[in-house]
C-alpha cells in the first residue's frame, strides 16, 4: 500500500503572506481522496522527532535558536518568515514523516510527504522557506542505523539543493545530485556531488533528455540501496518563480522517467514534494497529484 505522509499542520501555521502556496498541503491528499487515487488508509499522520535524530544532521545551536525561538532576526529574515512555535513543530514532523516514509518504502518500494523536500536549510541555517532539511535528516537516519550504505538524493527542483549540498559535502555514502536553474535562488550556489545548472527557458525534450540519461547513469554508477527524490513542480513554465518552460505533461514524464528507473533497479524511494508557485492553485496541485498518480500505476 502507498503510505503518504500528511498532517494537518503542515498547511495552517504560516504567516499571512505565505498561505497561498502552501494550500497545496491540504489539496494534494483532497484531490487525490476525490478522484479515488488513495483511500484514508493511505495517509499517516507524523509525530514529532526526537531532538538527537535532529542533531545528526544540524548544529545544536541552530536547533535550540529553532526550539526556543530565540533565532536572530537576521536568520528568521533568511528564512522569510518570523518563527513561531508551530511552524518549528511543523518541521519536526515534516522530518519525522520522511523517516517513517523511508520504512515504508522499505516495505512497498515507495513512500511520500505531502510536505517535505526542505532542501535549504544547512547544517546551521534556514533558509528559502526551510528549518530542517528532511531529506538529509532521514538518510543520517538510514545511515546512523545501519539501514543503509550507499544513498542518492535526485533533487529535480528548479532551485538548487544547497542545503543538501552543503550537509553532505565531506559525506561519502551520500552522493547528491541537484538539476536547478542556473539564474535562479539560491544566488550562492553549494557544491553538490554533480551539479546541472540550466539556462533560462528550458523546455520539454532537452529537460527530459538530461533527466533520462542522468538518473540511469548515476543508478549504474553509484549503485544506491536508497533514492530520496525531491519532485518540485515550479519547474513548470507557469511557475512565478521558476524560469523553465515545462508543460504540466512534462513534469508527469519527468516523474515516470525517474520512478520507472527506480522501479526497475528495485531501489526502495521515499519522495518529498518540494516547490511549486504557479498563479493558479490548481496547477500546483494538479502537477504534484500526477507524481503520486504516476507512483500508483508503476508500484501498486
Amino acid at each position: 500500500m502507498l503510505k503518504i505522509a500528511f498532517d494537518p499542520i503542515y498547511a495552517h501555521p504560516l504567516p499571512e503572506g505565505h498561505r497561498f502556496p502552501m494550500l497545496k498541503y491540504e489539496l494534494i491528499p483532497a484531490q487525490l481522496l476525490h478522484e479515488g487515487v488513495i483511500t484514508p488508509e493511505n495517509l499517516f499522520s507524523p509525530k514529532a522527532l526526537d531532538e538527537d535524530t535532529i542533531l545528526w544532521t544540524h548544529d545544536k545551536t541552530y536547533w535550540e535558536q529553532l526550539r526556543d525561538l530565540t533565532l536572530p532576526a537576521k536568520e528568521q529574515r533568511r528564512i522569510g518568515f518570523p518563527l513561531n512555535g508551530q511552524l518549528v513543530e511543523r518541521e519536526v514532523r515534516i522530518a519525522k514523516g520522511t523517516i517513517d516514509g523511508c520504512h515504508f518504502a522499505f516495505a512497498n518500494g515507495i513512500a511520500f510527504n505531502v510536505a517535505g523536500g526542505t532542501h535549504h536549510a544547512g547544517t546551521n541555517w534556514g533558509e528559502g522557506f526551510c528549518m530542517l532539511n528532511d531529506q538529509a535528516i532521514a538518510a543520517n537516519y538510514l545511515l546512523n542505523n545501519n539501514l543503509a550504505k550507499s544513498i542518492l538524493i535526485i533533487d529535480l527542483d528548479v532551485h538548487q539543493g544547497n542545503g543538501t549540498a552543503q550537509i553532505f559535502e565531506h559525506e561519502p555514502r551520500v552522493f547528491t545530485f541537484s538539476m536547478h536553474g542556473a539564474n535562479n535562488f539560491p544566488y550562492r550556489k553549494e557544491k553538490s556531488d554533480l551539479d546541472i545548472a540550466l539556462q533560462d527557458n528550458v523546455a520539454d525534450e532537452e529537460f527530459l533528455t538530461i533527466v533520462r540519461e542522468t538518473v540511469l547513469e548515476l543508478i549504474n554508477q553509484q549503485k544506491p540501496d536508497f533514492i530520496f527524490y525531491l519532485s518540485g513542480v515550479d519547474v513548470l513554465a507557469s511557475d512565478k518563480l521558476g524560469k523553465l518552460a515545462l508543460s504540466k505533461e512534462a513534469c508527469r514524464e519527468r516523474d515516470y522517467l525517474v520512478l520507472a528507473q527506480f522501479k526497475q533497479a528495485g531501489i526502495p524511494v521515499q519522495v518529498s514534494m518540494g516547490g511549486g508557485y504557479s498563479p493558479q492553485i490548481k496547477d500546483i496541485v494538479d502537477a504534484h497529484c500526477n507524481t503520486y498518480k504516476v507512483a500508483t500505476e508503476l508500484y501498486f
